[in-house]
């Protein structure tokens, strides 16, 4: 193959901008196959999902709220939110991540097995985390912490020499601010 001739469609990438992380808010009719049809246009176009939640947030008007964080380039994350705003079913989606009164959470349950100093090292960690202790045994603890993807992320890396067995996250929740829905 020559220097000029792409592989695939996926190495024929010209965005040369520095990549981004998003958290953005899709706003669903609630029914069958909207979820599928989301996804599919990720994965025909080759984007990432690195977090996914789904649930429905007004019965009345059936409508479900996707979360999705994903990342690229300026220019993909722009041709994400087009091409979102495309599909039928899709009412709005809002970019929480641009916006400064975003707020973005997840929710880790962290199941930790040890005794002694590491057992007593894990509680002492946990406290200043504020995860709360769900589950206790004479050998392990199972951990509840809610906060940013990356404070998660350190607990785990804090827990790990301690005895980190286990690890289950919801995936990021989004909201804006203020009285106005977004």
């Amino acid at each position: 193959m020559s220097e000029t001739t792409p592989a695939s469609a996926y190495d024929m990438n010209t965005d040369t901008g520095e990549e981004e992380r998003r958290t953005l808010a899709v706003i669903v009719d609630n029914e069958p196959g909207v979820l599928g049809r989301v996804v599919g246009l990720f994965s025909a176009r080759g984007y990432n999902i690195e977090s996914l939640t789904v649930a429905e947030v007004d019965r009345r008007r059936h409508r479900s709220r996707i979360t999705i964080v994903t990342q690229g380039t300026p220019h993909t994350l722009e041709q994400i939110e087009a091409q979102l705003l495309r599909l039928v079913p899709v009412a709005s989606v809002t970019d929480i991540t641009k916006s400064k009164r975003g707020i973005e959470r997840e929710l880790a349950l962290i199941k930790v097995a040890g005794t002694g100093e590491k057992r007593v090292e894990a509680l002492r960690i946990s406290q200043i985390f504020r995860a709360n202790v769900i589950d206790t045994g004479n050998e392990s603890f199972i951990f509840e912490l809610t906060g940013a993807s990356d404070k998660i992320d350190q607990f785990c890396a804090l827990m790990k020499p301690l005895g980190l067995v286990e690890v289950s996250r919801t995936g990021v929740l989004s909201i804006k601010r203020g009285a106005e829905a977004g």
